[in-house]
């Protein structure tokens, strides 16, 4: 692509225009944002150029140019100068996660929160749980004659629980043994070896009341399995309904977000570190108008996770990619830390 530094700096103030304004880009505007360095003559053939390699598109019939999803791909790849996180917001930011040992939901769905609010677009976060990651504790509480709340808690702070009914009377010495039970066969374990098979091996060990202890321990399984599996948070999908380029394909837009596996897709996808995926760039067809930004964030040195925003392809993107990337960093931080004093 015969793209020379003329046409770049074109390009560049096309992209940024647009992105400020969301109004098409004559080549006089253009002329101007370059400080009359070049006639809007001369602007309006590479503007001419640009459009036939594909990287602007004229949306009607007036002169105004607007960039293309290559366009975009070509500004951020080349052009873009990234705008550092001020100190002042990253003080904010560091203000509201300033928690000791937080619970990782509850820190991922705050992140989200804050970074949906700031972008004003839909947030999402990702977390795979780290093969060191251990049952700590579990508790087998009564909730009723026959009704007992299951809480697995697990050494990375997550904690789950379960309502389960069973077929007989939840006396305090059933209780009593059946958490003794559980936590010298399943605390300390990795969730990973909490198999399907290892947990029949355990009921099995309980001889003649295997029948009455086999249901609690599938419930505990199943904990085990969630928290193992990863969470998945989604927060300000409304705030995509006042983008209208992402009207016509909003709901299949909003159903797409609510699958974890279809998302998680997307980021593995994203790769490592920091990625933007621009509209048509997406092969979801769901994703064909919108772009994708990612950060990913270790835990003990180790991917664990990712954090982006969902939006309009008309974004800022050297301004919120550093935030995603900020906000990916604390939270990488503070689950270490959090993993490290356990």
């Amino acid at each position: 692509m015969d793209l020379d530094e003329r046409k770049l700096r074109i390009l560049s103030a096309v992209v940024e225009n647009f992105i400020a304004t969301g109004d098409p880009v004559g080549s006089k505007l253009v002329a101007q944002l370059l400080g009359n360095q070049v006639s809007s003559a001369t602007v309006r053939n590479d503007m001419s150029a640009l459009f036939d390699m594909g990287l602007v598109e004229q949306p009607h019939t007036s002169a105004g140019r607007v960039p293309s999803h290559l366009g975009y791909r070509v500004y951020v790849d080349r052009l873009m100068h990234p705008k550092p996180v001020p100190k002042r917001e990253r003080d904010e930011i560091d203000a509201l996660f300033n928690v000791k040992n937080p619970d990782p939901d509850r820190l991922l769905e705050a992140a989200a929160g804050q970074l949906a609010q700031r972008t004003q677009c839909a947030a999402f976060t990702l977390m795979a749980t780290p093969a060191s990651v251990k049952a700590r504790r579990i508790e087998i509480l009564p909730a009723g004659e026959r009704t007992a709340v299951i809480v697995l808690i697990a050494t990375n702070g997550v904690v789950r629980n379960k309502v389960i009914r069973v077929d007989f009377s939840l006396t305090q010495e059933l209780l009593k043994f059946i958490n003794a039970f559980s936590n010298a066969k399943l605390g300390g374990l990795p969730l990973r070896e909490i198999s399907a098979g290892y947990i029949n091996s355990v009921a099995v060990s309980l001889g003649e009341y295997s029948r009455i202890f086999t249901p609690l321990l599938a419930a505990v399984f199943e904990l085990c399995r969630e928290v193992s599996d990863g969470s998945y948070t989604i927060v300000g999908q409304s705030n995509l309904l006042s983008h209208s380029e992402l009207w016509p394909m909003a709901h299949e837009l909003l159903a797409f977000l609510e699958d974890k596996r279809k998302m998680s897709e997307v980021v593995a996808r994203a790769g490592s570190g920091s990625t933007i995926l621009i509209g048509k760039e997406n092969p979801q067809m769901e994703l064909s108008a919108a772009s994708v930004l990612v950060s990913h964030f270790k835990i003990g040195g180790e991917i664990s996770g990712g954090i982006g925003i969902i939006g309009p392809v008309r974004l800022d993107y050297a301004q919120v990619l550093p935030e995603i990337d900020y906000f990916a960093k604390l939270i990488g931080d503070i689950l270490t830390d959090t993993l490290e004093h356990e």
